[in-house]
C-alpha cells in the first residue's frame, strides 16, 4: 500500500484511510491506485467482514479529483496529442465504487468533512455514513465544467430523488451535515470529535454481525434496485435460501433458543 492510503486489519474489521490530509484528500494518481488497490484487496480477504472507510485530519474526507495534478496531465495531453486525463474515470473511479458496492460484506463511510465530487461518490457508494455534524457534502462536478462521475448520477437519485439530484447536480453549493441528515444521506450524524470512535463502533458491530446475511441484503438492495418486483421476490428467495444454510444462522437460532447473544463466525 502506498503511504496516501493507509490500510489496517484487526479481528475482521479493515480500516482504510485516505492519507492526503494537506491536500483536504484531493486524489491524486498514487491515491487513486492505492485506494482502488485497498478496497480490492479487502474486498477478497475471506478474514475481512466489514470495512471502515474514512480520512486523516478534521477537514476534509475527500473533495475528490486532485485539479493540479489534473491540469498538468490535461497540458501533457494537448503537448503529445494524447487523451489519456480522463480515462481515470475507467481505470480508478469506477473500480473504486464497484469494489464498495459489489464486496460481499457492509462498508461504513465515517465521513469527518468534506466530501465532495468523488469524495462525494465514494461516501455515496458506502452501505452506511456517520458523519460528523461539521461535515460537507458538494456535488462540484459543474464547476469544473464536468459530469457526474463515480457512480453519483445512480446512487444520489436512488437516496433522495431524481428532482433533488437534478438540483445538486445542476447548482452545486455546500450541503451541510444536518440538511444531508434530513435527507437521508447521512445515516448517523455525530458530533466531530465523536466521529472517529462512532464510525468504527458501527463497524464493529457489522464486523462481528452475520457476514452471510449482510452479503445477502447487498446483493438484494442492488438487485431490487433494477428489476421488477416479481424477480426481486425470486432473487429473495435464492438468497434467504443460502443465509439459511450459513453457519451463522445456526448460531442465531442456538443463541435465541438459549436466550443467549449469539457468537458469529461470518460464515
Amino acid at each position: 500500500m502506498s503511504d496516501s492510503v493507509l490500510y489496517e486489519v484487526t479481528d475482521g474489521l479493515a480500516t482504510i484511510t485516505i492519507n492526503r490530509p494537506d491536500a483536504m484528500n484531493a486524489m491524486n494518481t498514487e491515491a487513486k491506485v492505492a485506494l482502488r488497490d485497498a478496497l480490492q484487496t479487502a474486498g477478497q480477504d475471506t478474514a475481512v467482514r466489514a470495512v471502515l472507510l474514512t480520512a486523516a485530519g478534521n477537514r476534509a474526507f475527500c473533495v475528490g479529483q486532485d485539479l493540479k495534478e489534473h491540469v498538468g496531465n490535461l497540458i501533457s495531453d494537448r503537448e503529445t496529442g494524447t487523451s489519456l486525463t480522463m480515462s481515470t474515470v475507467a481505470d480508478h473511479y469506477n473500480p473504486i465504487v464497484r469494489a464498495i458496492t459489489e464486496m460481499p460484506k457492509p462498508v461504513v463511510a465515517g465521513v469527518n468533512g468534506v466530501a465532495a465530487g468523488a469524495g462525494f461518490g465514494f461516501a455515496l457508494a458506502a452501505d452506511f455514513r456517520v458523519v460528523a455534524n461539521t461535515a460537507s457534502f458538494n456535488t462540484s462536478f459543474v464547476g469544473v465544467a464536468l459530469t457526474a462521475d463515480s457512480g453519483v448520477s445512480w446512487t444520489l437519485p436512488r437516496l433522495i430523488g431524481a428532482s433533488r439530484a437534478s438540483d445538486l447536480l445542476l447548482f452545486p453549493r455546500s450541503l451541510k451535515a444536518q440538511e444531508a441528515y434530513d435527507l437521508g444521506i447521512a445515516n448517523r450524524l455525530v458530533p466531530s470529535d465523536a466521529l472517529a470512535a462512532e464510525a468504527a463502533a458501527v463497524a464493529r458491530t457489522l464486523a462481528d454481525g452475520p457476514t452471510v446475511a449482510y452479503a445477502a441484503i447487498k446483493a438484494s438492495l442492488a438487485y431490487g434496485a433494477s428489476h421488477s418486483l416479481s424477480d426481486a421476490l425470486e432473487k429473495e428467495d435464492a438468497l434467504q435460501t443460502m443465509a439459511g444454510a450459513s453457519e451463522d444462522h445456526a448460531i442465531a437460532v442456538q443463541a435465541f433458543l438459549a436466550k443467549e447473544a449469539p457468537r458469529y463466525l461470518g460464515r
